[in-house]
């Protein structure tokens, strides 16, 4: 294992940690969270666009089908996580994301892929008690994260693991920066479907278009090349460890910069679910 490689895929995490918290940022200025999560997707684009150039590939029909799908994932994972982080906090929202290897885990028992073991359950069953603590569902009348929220974080989660899932069958078929380049130009088709093109274009003239590249470039370009560059270094139990510096990177965004605040239950709960995502992740590599 190199620690270089360790070293580049921890510094990806901590850039799709600061993406999350510039999210939020651009939210208090008044920005949709679907305008947020097109530049992300439009300047990761531009930048993955660039690595195809330099590195040109092999295109197979099987390749561009699953790129297609991995496309889904990504605009959903996208959207997702920023509406969450407008309805809640970006604490709750990026620690709800990494719940994606539980979805993995239940489609596997859904589709007969894994035998479903007590450890496995447990599993589950211990982080759907953090999400819980986590989102202080149990609390009536909080000001804490809305139902919306909650299944909007949870969706963000689902739709990481179909990427992840959608990205190694498309990479066993192609080069990554092909597969990525197909995903996030679906991305950045579909979700001309659903902006608001008015504020859209109104950010290519806006005093914040610098914070809309500065996230583009965190959240998907630079951070998905020294993630995959840095894959190829390191083992899949290390890479999976130290991808959970993203969540406690946008938490500590979150509360430093953004002012936003944790409960000890949330806390709690925060650390059950990335502590059990941990050991199933390392488990399973």
């Amino acid at each position: 294992m190199s620690i270089g490689g360790l070293g580049l895929v921890m510094i990806a995490a901590v850039l799709w940690g600061l993406s999350g918290g510039l999210g939020g940022f651009l939210m208090d200025r008044g920005w949709d969270p679907l305008v947020i999560a097109f530049y992300r997707g439009a300047v990761g684009l531009i930048f993955i666009g660039i690595w195809l150039i330099l590195r040109p590939v092999k295109w197979s029909r099987k390749m561009l089908l699953w790129s297609l799908v991995a496309g889904l994932g990504v605009a959903g994972n996208f959207i997702f996580y920023f509406v969450s982080i407008s309805e809640g906090s970006i604490a709750v929202a990026a620690t709800l994301m990494y719940t994606a290897p539980i979805f993995v885990l239940l489609t596997s028992f859904i589709l007969r892929l894994e035998k479903p073991t007590v450890f496995k359950w447990l599993a589950i069953l211990s982080v759907t008690v953090g999400v819980v603590l986590m989102t202080e569902v149990y609390a009536a009348g909080s000001d804490g994260i809305t139902p919306f929220g909650i299944a909007t974080g949870l969706g963000a989660g689902l739709s990481y693991a179909l990427f992840l899932f959608s990205f190694k069958r498309a990479s066993l078929h192609g080069k990554p920066q092909g597969v990525l380049t197909v995903a996030f130009l679906t991305l950045s088709v579909l979700m001309l479907f659903v902006v608001d093109y008015g504020e859209t274009v109104s950010a290519v003239t806006s005093p914040d278009l610098f914070w809309m590249i500065l996230l583009g470039i965190f959240g998907a370009g630079l951070s998905f090349f020294l993630y995959i560059t840095g894959l190829k270094k390191t083992t899949p139990t290390a890479a999976s460890v130290s991808a959970m510096v993203e969540p406690v990177t946008a938490s500590l965004f979150g509360v430093l910069v953004m002012g936003e605040g944790l409960t000890l239950p949330q806390l709690g709960g925060m650390g059950i679910i990335l502590g059990t995502v941990t050991i199933l992740s390392v488990k399973n590599s």
